[in-house]
């Protein structure tokens, strides 16, 4: 392990990995911040209401008996 370091400079490899992981936690937030369930700043937001869509079915006509 200590041949790796003689490599790198750890104080750089350490300031590499942060803005990285910064990086990387940033980009996380904003797409869970673009989605409608995971939005923590507006809430979910509701769908538009068609009231078509659950109105009551028209009563059924009965059969003619022959």
């Amino acid at each position: 392990m200590w041949r790796i370091w003689r490599l790198y400079d750890p104080l750089r490899a350490m300031v590499v990995q942060g803005i990285f992981l910064f990086a990387l936690a940033a980009m996380i937030h904003l797409i869970l911040l673009s989605t409608n369930k995971f939005n923590w700043l507006d809430g979910a937001k509701k769908p538009a209401a068609t009231t078509g869509q659950y109105s009551p079915l028209p009563p059924s006509v009965p059969a003619a008996k022959s």
